[in-house]
C-alpha cells in the first residue's frame, strides 16, 4: 500500500511539471501574499503572524515555526455560497471542478475609472459575447476593473482606511451589479466569478444582491484578485484551491492562471 501511495504521489508531481513545463506556457500568480497589509473589511480581524519560535536550537540546528490568525473573508480568498444562502455549500464541499476551471475576463476598466462605484450591467455581459464568443459553461468569469492598481492602499482600494462598523459607509470601489447577476444565472452556466476589487458587490451596497442571487445558485466567487491586468480575455485555465475549512463560508486561496 506504502508503495502505491508513492507512485500515486509520484504521478502526481510529474503531470504538475508537465503542465508548468509545456512549451510556451506562462503560470501567473493571482494571489496577494497575506501579511500586516492584506486588505480585510472594515469590520473583520486582519492577518497576524506570531512567532513561536526563531533560532537556532540548543542542539544546533535552525528551527522556525509560526502562528497565524485572520478573518475567512480578507485578502485574495474565495467566498463559497453559504456565506449569504442558507444551506448552500460550504468551502469544503466544493467540487474541484468548480475549482479548476477554463478563465475569462470581462473588462470594465475604463467605465470603473470614470465611476468608482461603478456596477457591472448584463449590457456589459451582452457587448462581451458580440466580441469575443459565447461566455463557456463551467467557466469562472473573471471582472477587470482596474482596481488592482491601488493595492494595498487601503484608502485608495476600499475608499477609506478607517476600521469597524461606521467604516463601512466610506466604501466605495466598483462590482458586479444584480443585473448582471441576474442575467448570468438564468443565461449562462458558470462555475464562478472573480473581481479585483474587496467585494463582488460595490463598496457602497447594504443589500449585497448580487452575492445572494449567485450564491442561492450554488456559485462560488473570489474577491481581492492580483495581476488580472496580465490576463488575456480569454484561452487560460484558473487553478484557486482554498483552505479546506470545514463548514467555513469562506477561505484564503492560492489562484492561479495558466496561458497556453
Amino acid at each position: 500500500m506504502r508503495k502505491i501511495a508513492w507512485m500515486s504521489v509520484a504521478l502526481a508531481v510529474s503531470a504538475a511539471t508537465v503542465v508548468a513545463q509545456k512549451p510556451g506556457r506562462r503560470m501567473i500568480d493571482l494571489t496577494y501574499p497575506f501579511s500586516s497589509e492584506t486588505i480585510y473589511w472594515p469590520t473583520a480581524e486582519g492577518f497576524r503572524l506570531q512567532v513561536d519560535s526563531v533560532g537556532v536550537t540548543d542542539k544546533g540546528y535552525y528551527y522556525s515555526a509560526y502562528r497565524f490568525s485572520a478573518s475567512e473573508h480578507g485578502g485574495t480568498h474565495m467566498d463559497a455560497p453559504v456565506h449569504f444562502a442558507e444551506g448552500k455549500p460550504a468551502v469544503d464541499q466544493i467540487p474541484l471542478e468548480r475549482l479548476i476551471a477554463p478563465g475569462v475576463v470581462v473588462d470594465v476598466e475604463k467605465k470603473a475609472a470614470a465611476d468608482r462605484d461603478y456596477q457591472i450591467t448584463a449590457e456589459d455581459l451582452i457587448e462581451w459575447e458580440k466580441q469575443n464568443g459565447r461566455i463557456p459553461d463551467g467557466c469562472i468569469l473573471l471582472f477587470r476593473t482596474g482596481w488592482g492598481k491601488f493595492y494595498p492602499d487601503a484608502k485608495k482600494y476600499l475608499g477609506t482606511d478607517r476600521k469597524g462598523a461606521a467604516a463601512v459607509a466610506e466604501l466605495h470601489f466598483p462590482g458586479i451589479g444584480p443585473s448582471a447577476a441576474r442575467w448570468l444565472v438564468a443565461n449562462r452556466r458558470i462555475a464562478g466569478v472573480g473581481i479585483d476589487t474587496a467585494s463582488i458587490d460595490y463598496g457602497q451596497s447594504q443589500l449585497f444582491e448580487t452575492h445572494r442571487i449567485l450564491y442561492q445558485e450554488g456559485l462560488i466567487a473570489f474577491e481581492n484578485i492580483a495581476r488580472m491586468e496580465e490576463l488575456p480575455v480569454k484561452g487560460f485555465q484558473i487553478i484557486a484551491l482554498p483552505m479546506k475549512i470545514k463548514g467555513g463560508s469562506g477561505a484564503p486561496v492560492r489562484m492561479v492562471a495558466i496561458i497556453d
